[in-house]
């Protein structure tokens, strides 16, 4: 089964609406996991420093037009949401998240929202915390900034981290609709107030879907979003774990299991970063 190629360039450093995560379950696996029906062509190998605009894994459901079945699918969507409406795809880069207070009122999210939410497995997520000043040197010449030492954020049982997401198809207005290339899927992270393991680093987090809410979640025939909203009232934020990890995570270029190895902090000066989600 084939679907449409969505690859995009990374991007190659981290910026204010930059994000980074771990994603490396095999498709086998995650078809098992999430009693998948369909698996699409085009899904990433294993990615340690998953970046905003490159094709991740993703688990939605669709009607099939011809018989009415729901389907479940794996298939690969690119990190950064593209509402159908854009006149052209650069919006993408900066719609990685979506906040859970308002996603269900802005108007670039809430129609995938309403009609197509997906999940976004992954190993854990990156967050970087600046340091005290009083800690140790500022970076740069006279920049005053704090270091900022990255973490990763886990499930403290291994499991998968399965992040709550929405989902957009948008078509280049200059191609041709019966092309495949004018075709795009991208989709959006939702992110809630951070607690716990998390909130010790940064304020914000992704939201994570309950074994329990992920049939409902995926559900295409659920399009109130005040039911949607609803899905998400648990966290589970005490089931995750942080630790400290290589400051090799900071470039994008890095891409192996080491960045997910816990290291022992120490006083060194890092690049400044801004945070992940």
């Amino acid at each position: 089964m084939t679907l449409e190629k969505v690859w995009s360039e990374p991007a190659d450093t981290l910026e204010s609406m930059c994000g980074r995560y771990a994603s490396s379950a095999s498709p086998q696996d995650l078809m098992e996991e999430f009693e998948v029906d369909d698996l699409f062509d085009g899904l990433p190998g294993p990615d340690y420093n998953v970046a905003p605009t490159v094709a991740v894994p993703a688990v939605f459901e669709r009607r099939v037009k011809d018989t009415g079945e729901i389907r479940r699918r794996l298939a690969p969507l690119v990190w950064g949401l593209v509402p159908s409406w854009a006149k052209d795809a650069s919006i993408g880069s900066r719609m990685i998240n979506a906040r859970l207070e308002t996603v269900a009122e802005k108007p670039a999210f809430r129609r995938a929202f309403s009609i197509r939410r997906c999940l976004l497995p992954a190993d854990g997520f990156y967050e970087w915390y600046a340091a005290d000043p009083a800690d140790g040197p500022a970076l740069g010449r006279g920049s005053g900034k704090p270091r900022k030492q990255p973490f990763f954020v886990h499930r403290g049982d291994a499991g998968l981290l399965v992040m709550a997401g929405i989902y957009e198809i948008w078509r280049d207005p200059r191609k041709d609709p019966d092309d495949d290339s004018a075709w795009l899927r991208t989709c959006s992270v939702i992110t809630t107030e951070a607690t716990d393991a998390a909130g010790h680093i940064h304020d914000r987090m992704p939201m994570v879907i309950t074994r329990e809410a992920i049939d409902a979640w995926l559900d295409p025939t659920i399009t109130d979003p005040k039911r949607a909203l609803e899905l998400l009232a648990v966290t589970e934020a005490a089931a995750l774990e942080a630790f400290a990890v290589s400051t090799d995570v900071n470039s994008v270029e890095n891409n192996n299991p080491s960045l997910v190895e816990p290291i022992t902090v120490e006083a060194e000066p890092v690049p400044d970063q801004e945070t992940l989600i």
